[in-house]
């Protein structure tokens, strides 16, 4: 049995404008760990477990490697795919997650995927700018301002829900994450040393440190 975590939060920084109450524009930090592991083997600690959908989206994902790759690279080469279909259009976070929610219900009656996932992204246009959704391997989709994924959610929902408020700088958010990662180090069972953690904002998906080099095997 392999295990894995995903976590990620919602942070929101107010635009420069004229009016006080302009909507605050929220941005996505995704985080997962960097293990690839199965029964009392390890075989990698700097696997890269969220994928990149579009310059401004990505979706962490757990399960087992194999559902974990496959799943990935199907979603992320039928969104590029639609793109250069249709002349340059990208879809939206919203219409992501719905796609992605789609195959994993339509695989559910064929040979399902054993992923957990939630997927995030900055849509410019939109009047909050990032959004979030949570799905399982059920193919259940909601959208959220935090959530966890695998072993994970059994540590770092509370610290989310005590935590997150609206708002929140990028320094805060990470500081939450990393406060969850510290959290799993202590209390959880297996060892996991390395994690992952990424950025979506308006400037574009972008790491912001790694235990290990995912570049580097």
């Amino acid at each position: 049995m392999g295990c894995g975590h995903v976590f990620c939060k919602m942070y929101g920084s107010r635009l420069p404008n004229k009016t006080p109450s302009y909507p605050l524009k929220q941005q996505v930090v995704l985080a997962t760990d960097q293990v690839n592991a199965r029964s009392i083997l390890m075989y990698q600690q700097n696997l890269d477990k969220i994928a990149e959908l579009s310059s401004h989206s990505a979706m962490g994902v757990s399960g087992p490697n194999c559902d974990l790759v496959n799943f990935s690279e199907y979603i992320s080469k039928n969104l590029k795919l639609y793109e250069l279909s249709n002349d340059g259009l990208k879809l939206s976070t919203h219409a992501q997650a719905n796609f992605c929610r789609g195959e994993l219900a339509k695989a559910l009656r064929k040979g399902p995927f054993q992923v957990n996932v939630i997927l995030g992204g900055y849509d410019a246009k939109v009047p909050t700018g990032g959004s979030l959704y949570v799905m399982d391997y059920l193919g259940s989709c909601t959208k959220a301002n935090y959530g966890a994924q695998g072993y994970a959610s059994n540590f770092c929902l509370s610290i989310m829900d005590r935590d997150w408020k609206e708002g929140q700088t990028e320094e805060e958010a990470v500081q939450i994450v990393e406060k969850c990662i510290r959290e799993l180090q202590m209390r959880f069972l297996i060892n996991q040393s390395n994690f992952i953690i990424k950025v979506i904002d308006k400037e574009g998906l972008r790491t912001l440190k790694y235990g290990a080099d995912p570049a580097d095997n």
